[in-house]
């Protein structure tokens, strides 16, 4: 008989990121743009970008590491490695595979999810109800992407956005509901505007596909949609948005991160504003920007913290965890 167990929790947070730093002004040398036109428009003022032979893999596997680490927990008593990523170029074995075996875990059960820039909430969700569903009792979530793969470095509305980098935490489950566990999670999608995100191939005889988006329709589907689906979160987790500690949403441009944590109503919250620095880059950035607030001891332990993705789709996840 398999025992469930109440709940689930983050146990750890870590992250990685290239070395490489591309600044606006790096940007304006090869476009035409400027660092007061990026600033302007999505706040961005450095990115990281990653070498060429370094792969999704290689910054999963670096930030997977160091949140196994921080965890204390023994690689081989994890059950589960998921990766969210949308931009793994390689596809068999899955990146979450070659993390287990990079990072010698030797039987847990392991699989890529692809939900773009919402992937690392998705990827969550599901270790936390693979725990609580008694499928284990460790797992290991990672968002990587490697962006600067598919990117039009001719076309300044998408190049000047992103940056490469990884996320990761570690989940345990817990024999007694706990206030610092992982909420419920509120997901959903719009399919049928999912063509104002893209990332296509033709084939591989084909030109490589390349980062596409209709940055209008994305920024008024975020502003219009994305704070009833926290406060629904903020409800199902019992806590008041003014309970929060920290907003921490997907990092596509400040000003819709400051726009919906704005209508979320957490005053008082810390809002993670990791874009500034590392750009969009995409599932790798709730973990990542989490990694840092928690670095940085700006959010107590246990205190409830809002992570919300959303992304290519047009999808979506939010859920109130206890800060590791």
């Amino acid at each position: 008989m398999t025992v469930t167990s109440p709940g689930a929790r983050i146990l750890s947070v870590a992250h990685h990121q290239p070395t490489r730093v591309l600044t606006n002004d790096d940007l304006a040398a090869l476009v035409d743009t400027s660092d007061e036109w990026i600033r302007s428009r999505v706040g961005i003022a450095t990115r990281r970008i990653a070498a060429e032979d370094e792969s999704v893999a290689d910054m999963a596997v670096a930030a997977a590491a160091k949140a196994v680490a921080r965890a204390g927990v023994d690689a081989a008593d994890i059950d589960l490695v998921t990766v969210a990523t949308c931009t793994a170029v390689d596809r068999m074995p899955s990146v979450a595979a070659r993390v287990a075996r990079r990072l010698d875990i030797p039987t847990a059960a392991v699989f890529d999810l692809n939900a773009a820039c919402a992937g690392f909430s998705y990827a969550l969700a599901n270790a936390d109800l693979a725990l609580r569903g008694g499928s284990g009792r460790t797992a290991l979530v990672i968002g990587a992407d490697k962006m600067s793969d598919f990117l039009d470095w001719e076309d300044r509305s998408t190049c000047v956005i992103f940056g490469d980098g990884a996320g990761a935490a570690v989940v345990g489950a817990t024999d007694e509901a706990r206030s610092d566990g992982i909420g419920p999670v509120v997901w959903g999608s719009r399919p049928e505007r999912g063509s104002a995100i893209t990332l296509e191939t033709t084939g591989p005889a084909g030109p490589p596909a390349l980062f596409r988006q209709d940055g209008r329709v994305v920024y008024r589907w975020a502003l219009t949609s994305l704070a009833p689906v926290a406060r629904e979160a903020c409800e199902r987790a019992r806590v008041a948005p003014s309970d929060l500690a920290a907003v921490v949403t997907h990092q596509a441009n400040l000003r819709i991160i400051e726009a919906v944590a704005g209508q979320i109503g957490a005053p008082q919250a810390i809002v993670a504003r990791d874009v500034v620095d590392s750009g969009n880059t995409s599932a790798a950035s709730v973990p990542l920007a989490l990694s840092k607030l928690v670095e940085r001891g700006e959010v107590p332990s246990g205190a409830p913290v809002l992570l919300l993705g959303f992304g290519a789709g047009l999808s979506y996840a939010a859920q109130v965890v206890g800060c590791p």
